[in-house]
């Protein structure tokens, strides 16, 4: 369902609120933040008091070239001094989540438990762990959530930065892998849209710049790729490197730019001992299926899942089992 044909469900929690505070998944992408940042100008158009809770300590490249640029720009804090910034009357705060509906996924549980009043603005389906109590705005048929944003600030017609601009565009540019991936007529538009605030591409791929050890590290990935019916890729890192999520996730978009390859799944160590599935599929295969039953979640392109305690090898091995038992439901 379109943000717009929901816009009364926004103004009316809105218009209750004194103190809002907007928070996205954790790793933060461009995605996360530029429509948390486009939130927060929208918001601040309303002159409403506004604050944006990140906890994450450590920040992958894009992100953290935004967050050096606004440094004292934007109200950050940190769920740790919550308390400092609550309006007094528990009725008259605000959470708005973005690009997550998934409780364990935000950046602060704590914030979930604390703030009553809940909002959540995202493009991914629904799932077992859908944050309970709040009011949901959910279109899992658009490109990102800063696309669901930028629709918002384009039907009110709040003029903003064209730096800002530019980082709602990052994040729709990095969620379609450069409009190869979940891109309809409505996204080239909404990009056209942001360009004419003065977006500028330029700019786009700066922020999308990667760092080229990091990438060094992941094309290493792809010396072990094994498929299924010719139709899904699956690799797997060795037990001795980690990866950062976002990294596994680069190489799962990477694999769909295979012959034949229409769904990836990505497996590696994320810290010493938690190991991580990073999926995506064009569509054809329902990847959030999938990892529900390996206690992950997604939706229909895009998912991820963990494991503590166990092997990379017995983690490939079950998700195989998995994908085979879809595939004969078929």
């Amino acid at each position: 369902m379109s943000i717009i044909s929901e816009r009364r469900k926004i103004n009316k929690a809105i218009k209750n609120s004194k103190t809002i505070f907007l928070m996205a998944h954790k790793n933060l992408d461009l995605d996360a933040l530029g429509s948390s940042i486009g939130m927060l100008k929208y918001l601040e158009k309303r002159r409403k008091k506004v604050y944006l809770i990140i906890d994450d300590r450590i920040h992958e490249a894009g992100v953290e070239k935004v967050l050096r640029e606004l440094d004292g720009v934007l109200n950050i804090v940190r769920s740790d001094n919550l308390e400092e910034y609550l309006n007094e009357k528990a009725n008259k705060n605000l959470l708005i989540i973005l690009d997550t509906n998934k409780t364990e996924l935000v950046q602060s549980e704590k914030a979930l438990k604390k703030i009553e009043n809940k909002l959540v603005i995202d493009h991914h389906d629904l799932g077992r762990t859908t944050i309970k109590n709040a009011t949901l705005i959910i279109d899992n048929k658009i490109s990102s959530t800063c696309e669901m944003v930028t629709n918002l600030i384009e039907y009110y017609d709040i003029d903003i930065d064209s730096y800002y601009a530019t980082i709602l565009l990052a994040g729709i540019v990095l969620d379609t892998n450069n409009y190869t991936l979940n891109t309809m007529a409505e996204t080239f538009y909404t990009s056209y849209y942001l360009t004419s605030l003065g977006a500028s591409a330029k700019k786009v791929q700066y922020l999308l710049k990667q760092d080229i050890n990091e990438y060094a590290e992941r094309q290493k990935l792809l010396s072990s790729i094994e498929t299924i019916n010719d139709k899904i890729a699956i690799t797997k890192a060795t037990p001795y490197t980690h990866y950062r999520r976002e990294e596994l996730a680069k190489v799962a978009d990477t694999l769909l730019f295979f012959n034949n390859i229409e769904a990836s799944f990505v497996i590696g160590h994320i810290t010493k001992d938690v190991i991580g599935i990073s999926a995506r599929s064009l569509g054809g295969y329902d990847i959030g299926k999938i990892l529900e039953k390996l206690g992950g979640g997604g939706d229909s392109y895009t998912g991820a899942a963990k494991f503590e305690n166990t092997t990379i090898s017995n983690v490939e091995k079950e998700l195989k089992r998995i994908i085979k038992e879809e595939s004969e439901g078929e």
